[in-house]
């Protein structure tokens, strides 16, 4: 198994269209779920803590093997998500690692 974590910042002017933005991230990314072969988890989670250096939200993920989560990055869902969210994203930062388990 390996993890695929990104977490994100977004636009948007004020705290409700900020807040709006993040819920497109999140509609759209729980589309994925049951359409791309080896995507085992998929979960999206909107920061609550309100720190200056926090990121807005973060998707974490699991896929099967390193290969799946390599298919995913060319899957066509995928990159229709990638699309529809176009500008949305203003900073992304990314981890991908196996478990100690």
């Amino acid at each position: 198994m390996i993890r695929h974590i990104v977490m994100w910042n977004v636009r948007g002017a004020t705290p409700q269209h900020k807040a709006a933005n993040v819920e497109l991230l999140r509609r759209s990314f729980h589309g994925l779920r049951g359409r791309v072969p080896g995507l085992l988890h998929l979960e999206i989670g909107a920061d609550t803590s309100g720190a200056d250096y926090a990121c807005d939200v973060v998707l974490f993920s699991e896929f099967e093997s390193q290969a799946a989560l390599d298919a995913y990055a060319t899957h066509p869902e995928h990159l229709r998500v990638k699309q529809e969210l176009g500008e949305l994203r203003i900073a992304r930062h990314q981890v991908d690692y196996q478990p100690d388990e």
